[in-house]
């Protein structure tokens, strides 16, 4: 997963990214041809194994070699079982202003039974911030455009009708491929390659 949060966090954003996403929740270059959002819940043990296994893969095979962008889009379910999935959500985006999305991802994700069991979401963010980080993240996460831009998030899939997580969504242009999980990886592949002719 180290690896994942240093693509994650050297990743550079040029100025033409999007106006509909935050520039810290993307990998790769905007330039890619193909996008890909990712709509995913932290506390969804399907989203913890596409983050660990599938997008890896995605990272290595295509956002590497410049053909894909990927753009982490925040869909907290609103079920009791995810009552915790809002604010670690939150501590993401937050982070995602600091350029450390990455890191807070994959410890949410890793440590997820326990922090959706006991609430305790920040004792696992902070576990990969230094006490700088710490500080700024908990002040970043009590500003209202935090909460606005997770529903942001939240927002754009239910127009995308997202019906559950993780669901990606392929894009290159007004051509758009939503894909639910589980991914596929030859089917993806195929979609993914045709797209970037």
């Amino acid at each position: 997963m180290r690896t994942l949060a240093l693509v994650f966090t050297l990743t550079l954003v040029g100025a033409a990214v999007a106006q509909d996403t935050e520039k810290g929740k993307i990998v790769g270059s905007p330039t890619a041809p193909v996008r890909i959002d990712v709509f995913s819940d932290f506390a969804c043990p399907a989203c913890r194994i596409f983050h660990e296994q599938t997008l890896p893969m995605i990272l290595r095979d295509y956002v590497q070699a410049g053909k894909v962008y990927v753009v982490n889009r925040e869909f907290p379910l609103a079920i009791e079982a995810h009552k915790y999935s809002r604010t670690a959500a939150n501590y993401a985006v937050a982070a995602g202003r600091l350029g450390i999305y990455g890191p807070v991802a994959d410890a949410l994700f890793r440590d997820q039974v326990s922090w959706n069991a006991s609430g305790k979401v920040w004792e696992t963010v902070a576990t990969v911030l230094s006490p700088e980080q710490q500080k700024k993240v908990q002040t970043i996460a009590k500003d209202p455009t935090v909460a606005a831009a997770v529903q942001k998030d939240v927002d754009a899939g239910m127009k995308e009708r997202i019906q559950s997580t993780p669901t990606i969504i392929l894009s290159r242009g007004a051509k758009k491929y939503p894909i639910p999980y589980p991914v596929n990886y030859n089917l993806f592949r195929s979609l993914v390659d045709g797209l970037a002719k």
